[in-house]
């Protein structure tokens, strides 16, 4: 089995027995244009809330039950995918970390990549009573608005992923652009070749050895950009969880690109 945070189609397609795979398009896409067999659905809009425990976040509760109705278990390993380059799959991923779950792995390439070379189905999944339980995670990434205020001091290298229109209107002082669909491959759908996300990243200031803040404007993007890094290894990762739209709603100071 793979310690990899990114797993490929052909991965997965060895493995269906001994994962459970989540889909987080919406539920007209799962049962009309059909999902990779045994998945279950767990739409992006269900498990995203702007009136949650922390920012975006959906709550420990709604979580739990969204959980236990796709017949998911604390301890599952879980392989998530959409059909938007991983974006918000890998927001689910994030989300599930940030409540305890340990084993969890993103499909590179989505949907689309699986369709081109392995079985779908539109039969309806099985879906087990399940246990969940929601925990502390071993070590969280989250940062909140007084630590991300205090880093701007600091050698850290804050991140906006964000396009570079939105970043150019105002962004966090000093921070870096990188646009989260910057690392991914149009054609293939999933994530360039390790050197090449490498390259674009150290071209950016954006190294391993550096402390690194994450942010865009919902924590929908940096969630994608928070699992390339870990993909490569990178340790110091931190997730703003607020990001732009509670910094701008606690009065951070913001510059523009003529300022920068």
């Amino acid at each position: 089995m793979t310690e990899d945070i990114v797993v490929s189609v052909d991965w997965l397609a060895a493995h269906l027995d001994e994962v459970r795979v989540v889909d987080v398009r919406d539920a007209w896409e799962f049962d009309g244009i059909g999902h990779v067999p045994g998945a279950v659905n767990v739409p992006f809009d269900r498990f995203r809330s702007s009136e949650g425990d922390a920012g975006m976040l959906p709550g420990a509760e709604r979580w739990k039950t969204l959980m236990e109705e796709a017949g998911i278990d604390s301890d599952d390993r879980l392989v998530a995918y959409d059909d938007e380059h991983g974006v918000f799959a890998a927001r689910f991923l994030v989300t599930a970390m940030l409540y305890g779950h340990r084993d969890v792995h993103l499909l590179d390439g989505d949907f689309s990549a699986w369709n081109r070379g392995h079985e779908t189905t539109s039969d309806a999944p099985s879906t087990p009573s399940a246990t969940y339980d929601v925990r502390e995670p071993e070590a969280s990434p989250l940062v909140d608005f007084e630590d991300v205020e205090a880093a701007l001091d600091t050698d850290a290298t804050i991140v906006d992923t964000r396009e570079p229109e939105e970043y150019a209107e105002g962004h966090l002082p000093g921070a870096v652009q990188l646009d989260w669909r910057e690392l991914v491959d149009s054609e293939t759908r999933g994530l360039k070749p390790d050197a090449e996300l490498e390259s674009i990243l150290t071209e950016r200031g954006i190294t391993p050895d550096r402390r690194v803040i994450l942010y865009c404007n919902t924590a929908r993007r940096i969630s994608h950009t928070y699992v390339v890094l870990k993909h490569l290894g990178y340790e110091r990762v931190d997730f703003y969880e607020g990001s732009l739209t509670e910094w701008r709603e606690r009065g951070g100071p913001l510059e523009t690109e003529a300022d920068a």
